[in-house]
């Protein structure tokens, strides 16, 4: 069965002989789909999409008008190496949404699922964004940025390279990130601060009680003690009962001490 029939694909359409489309894949008017490229089941792009060479997007992912997924990476050290870009499935990605692929030959710029990207956000080379995470419209991650599952990024924000964005942590709106911010934690200004314990997040993925309330004495220790670092890691290791979440948080801050600036992703060593 060919693709015009199993698919449904606008005739102003550009599709490359490469491009692998699974079935069901709708394309809308003047969409441009490049070389090596694939498409997963079900997917949708609307009108004046475009889909650049080497980027995988997965299944029932819902790409709006103006999306410009795969481009080449904005970093002077690129000279043209193959690299790629990896959506998962069950994403959608709104107006004129910006994905780079990385830089560095093989390398990949990679997004999971279940995600929101809203209008205009830009994701940059060598990023890795987890599963169920928003960002919020007009936010930009320069390169080698993390974001963990389930973190939120509000408008307008600004995220420096290399900076990590652990999990279940949520930024407000026009802010500037340059530092890791851990996992569970509420951020915000310029250059944002951890300010508190993303307490509303924690219940909403069912995250006990008791883990909240360990969460919440860790977060005492390490911005509202006199404390620094290292010594309030010593004392949240040796005096509090351990859990996934709180072992989670001490191995992002050990991480966020060993990196530099700040920054996990960009090593001291």
């Amino acid at each position: 069965m060919s693709e015009e029939i199993k698919n449904n694909i606008h005739p102003t359409a550009i599709i490359d002989p490469t491009a692998v489309l699974d079935d069901g894949v709708t394309i809308g008017p003047y969409c441009i789909v490049g070389a090596n490229t694939r498409i997963g089941a079900g997917t949708r792009l609307e009108h004046q999409v475009i889909v650049q060479a080497y980027t995988t997007l997965g299944s029932n992912c819902h790409v709006h008008g103006g999306a410009n997924l795969g481009g080449p990476p904005q970093d002077t050290k690129f000279k043209g190496e193959e690299s790629y870009v990896v959506i998962g499935d069950n994403n959608i990605i709104r107006e004129y949404v910006t994905i780079h692929r990385a830089c560095g030959e093989g390398k990949t710029t990679h997004i999971g699922n279940d995600n929101m990207l809203m209008a205009y956000v830009h994701i940059g080379h060598n990023c890795e964004i987890g599963n169920n995470v928003v960002l919020a419209s007009y936010v930009g991650l320069s390169g080698h940025v993390t974001i963990h599952d389930r973190a939120n990024i509000g408008g307008i924000t600004g995220i420096h390279q290399f900076c990590r964005i652990g999990r279940l942590a949520m930024i407000g709106g026009l802010s500037g990130v340059v530092q890791d911010v851990p996992p569970f934690m509420l951020a915000n200004g310029r250059p944002a601060r951890v300010y508190d314990v993303n307490v509303r997040g924690l219940r909403r993925a069912n995250i006990s009680s008791k883990v909240r309330g360990e969460l919440r004495e860790a977060f005492k220790l390490l911005y509202r003690s006199n404390l620094n670092t290292s010594q309030a890691l010593e004392v949240i290791e040796s005096e509090y009962e351990h859990s996934p979440e709180l072992d989670h948080l001490i191995e992002f801050i050990k991480g966020t001490r060993d990196g530099d600036a700040g920054r996990g992703n960009n090593s001291s060593h």
